[in-house]
């Protein structure tokens, strides 16, 4: 395999924006994946491009094979909300998608095995109720892995298959695939637009009142889950892919920025936007997805291995990184004074109760 090559699926997604130009900084050659044709400022970053589906398998099995990646960033996935509507597609994608990009990997001998850096999500636990979450507070790896919903069940799958496979080969030898798995929180960027996920509605109502445009919030008031800027994810990922094999004690790693509200995030978001709309009317499918997700986790396990140190707490998140990135984007003032006439406060929609539809 080619250690200065850097196989990224899914290229075109939100992650992808921020991690190619990285990984060119870094010195890899960037060989990308995705249904559709990158921006012209991604594809003039990358070796080669290909518009394939994951699951064009002979596609995927001919550019891996002419270029040999020696990292793997497998980016492709269905997410959580669109998950629940069409999960067989999820499964096709998510699993079917990922466990023949292993085999593949596999199936390529190599004295020192790629590394497969494998997204997955807080999406893999699965507490009972809303109460439960706020008593059980940071979650531990191996804490609640009881997936609620398909896509935190397709995430899990994943991580123990590739977790298997960084131990054994099926049929003996030598490990084939140098596995390592990252739980991302909700992930909040100022680059890209939010693209469906359960954890969206952080950003949704943030790039919203930038634009200037009403928000109607679809959990509750009182929905606490970890949250994460984008790029102090694309360093969590560059850092273990990095990382020596010897000094990770596990292949699955939590990570968090910060843990916050809703209506944290909201009163936060009328600071800067104080005449920002923003309501709350939970939608009773996806609030039942949050309430089933942590509030918080526990990266204790990341931060002693390989040096996890997210740059954005809460504070810096939406003052340092998210509104001045968002104002320079749609073009808004800074509306700050206006707060002088007393603080607004995030709203339930009129005539019921707050947080219910």
């Amino acid at each position: 395999m080619n250690d200065r090559v850097a196989l990224v699926t899914g290229a075109g997604g939100e992650m992808g924006h921020l991690l190619i130009p990285a990984l060119r900084r870094d010195g890899y050659a960037v060989v990308a994946l995705d249904l559709v044709e990158l921006p012209d400022e991604l594809r003039q970053q990358c070796s080669e491009t290909l518009v394939a589906s994951i699951l064009d398998v002979d596609a995927v099995e001919d550019l891996v094979r002419r270029h040999r990646p020696g990292l793997v960033f497998h980016l492709a996935a269905v997410l959580s909300s669109k998950a629940e509507i069409d999960p067989n597609l999820a499964h096709n994608v998510n699993v079917t998608g990922t466990f023949e990009l292993f085999r593949i990997l596999r199936e390529m001998s190599s004295d020192v095995p790629p590394r497969f850096i494998f997204p997955s999500s807080i999406a893999v636990y699965g507490l009972p109720d809303a109460e439960t979450k706020k008593r059980q507070g940071a979650v531990e790896e191996n804490e609640w892995n009881v997936p609620s919903g398909i896509y935190g069940c397709n995430k899990l799958y994943c991580e123990l298959i590739g977790t298997y496979l960084a131990r054994t080969r099926p049929g003996g030898g030598a490990p084939a695939i140098d596995f390592r798995a990252i739980r991302f929180p909700g992930l909040i960027s100022a680059a890209t637009l939010p693209t469906g996920g359960t954890t969206d509605y952080a950003p949704m109502m943030i790039h919203a009142a930038a634009r200037g445009e009403s928000y109607s919030c679809f959990v509750r008031e009182d929905t606490r889950l970890p949250f994460m800027t984008m790029p102090d994810a694309i360093d969590a990922l560059r850092l273990l892919a990095g990382a020596c094999s010897s000094d990770l004690s596990t292949r699955v790693y939590n990570i968090r920025g910060f843990a916050a509200s809703a209506t944290e995030i909201c009163e936060r978001v009328l600071r800067h936007f104080p005449e920002a709309k923003i309501e709350f009317e939970s939608i009773p499918a996806r609030q039942a997805i949050a309430d089933s997700w942590p509030e918080d986790v526990n990266d204790a396990r990341a931060r002693r291995d390989w040096g996890l140190d997210p740059e954005h707490d809460f504070d810096a998140a939406v003052d340092e990184y998210l509104v001045p990135a968002l104002r320079r984007r749609y073009g808004t003032q800074d509306q700050r004074a206006a707060g002088s006439r007393g603080p607004r406060r995030c709203a339930s929609p009129p005539d019921s109760s707050p947080g219910l539809s």
